[in-house]
């Protein structure tokens, strides 16, 4: 069965009010789930990359199908986006509450991973050692929990790799879901995302001020003030910030983010050729995105949902009033349900 959801409400009761309610404990840990983090070998001989887990406590060996692996966009590690606490939960905590054993992975460039120097050229990081990496953690993932398949969450970026995983490796992964999924960029939708003319460096830079005017593209004037609730920026900022000493050094200070990607979109995306075949994708596959999306708008998701055609039980929803980076938003829940409603689905 396929399904196509629009607009759906922000999730009211249940989710929302767990998240909403629980009293601000910024980085305390929620009661009855477990953290780790580690540092693993790259695809690349002398890099490292850096996997953050969250799961519940007690060591019971998890079930097959709650093991997943979150991998993040263009410009902000996943440590900091997915793994954020926000109301003291964090999406990861969420998922992990729900039983699930939930991985976060930084790639080469980004977070407490290996930082290529700043003369590196090509610019670090393209889709093809970034898929190599997500390989690099999965290993190590299912070796550590005795597990054949994993889910793979992407975000932005993100999901054309999750997908390229997925696609070439339908024996590993057990279902896909794309938050805000990047596909074709044509003129009517690149204009947020500009690339460059001429040789790229090795790393762009991206001030807290840059970042919120991104942050609020495409918000109506008058729900400006409500989508983020008071604190929840700076705390996003204060904290993925800090994961570049270097660019924190600097006044303003800045966040470095490999340039390997922007390569990639001058490859592939703005020239009209996928980084993946969407038919390839033989597992249950969930799009998912907030209406006021810019990066990835949802014209986007509607092309690339007809596409994958061999994904059983495939579902595309868009959310009412969030944007590219809704899981940090005060309509979150209604993002975190609609995902855990298709990560706790069985399918055929």
């Amino acid at each position: 069965m396929q399904r196509r959801t629009a607009l759906t409400a922000p999730l009211i009761g249940g989710t929302a009010l767990a998240l909403s309610t629980v009293a601000d404990r910024a980085e305390a840990q929620p009661a009855g789930v477990a953290f780790d983090e580690m540092l693993i070998p790259g695809s690349q001989a002398g890099t490292q990359i850096y996997l953050r887990n969250k799961r519940p406590e007690g060591g019971a060996a998890p079930r097959p199908d709650r093991v997943i692996l979150c991998v993040h966009g263009a410009t902000y590690p996943a440590s900091t986006a997915f793994d954020l606490a926000l109301s003291g939960v964090s999406w990861m905590d969420y998922m992990a509450g729900r039983g699930f054993d939930v991985w976060s992975l930084d790639l080469v460039g980004y977070g407490r991973s290996t930082r290529p120097p700043a003369d590196t050229t090509p610019p670090p990081t393209q889709g093809e050692q970034a898929v190599a990496d997500i390989g690099a953690a999965l290993k190590h993932i299912r070796e550590a929990r005795g597990v054949q398949k994993t889910g793979l969450i992407g975000w932005s970026w993100g999901t054309a790799l999750v997908a390229r995983f997925a696609a070439d490796n339908p024996g590993l992964v057990d279902r896909l879901v794309l938050n805000a999924p990047l596909w074709l960029r044509d003129a009517s939708n690149r204009g947020a995302v500009p690339v460059p003319d001429g040789p790229l460096a090795a790393y762009r830079t991206v001030t807290r001020a840059q970042a919120r005017e991104r942050w609020m593209n495409g918000v109506p004037d008058n729900k400006r003030a409500g989508l983020i609730p008071p604190g929840w920026f700076e705390h996003w900022a204060d904290t993925t910030f800090a994961t570049d000493p270097e660019g924190a050094r600097q006044v303003p200070s800045v966040l470095r983010a490999p340039n390997g990607v922007l390569q990639d979109i001058r490859d592939y995306w703005d020239a009209g050729k996928p980084f993946y075949d969407p038919a390839k994708v033989t597992v249950p596959a969930l799009l998912v995105l907030g209406e006021w999306d810019r990066d990835t708008p949802p014209s986007m998701a509607n092309t690339l949902f007809p596409l994958m055609v061999n994904s059983p039980g495939k579902r595309l929803t868009i959310l009412a009033e969030g944007t590219h980076t809704m899981m940090l938003e005060r309509n979150r829940g209604a993002l975190f349900q609609a995902v855990q409603v298709f990560l706790e689905e069985a399918f055929a």
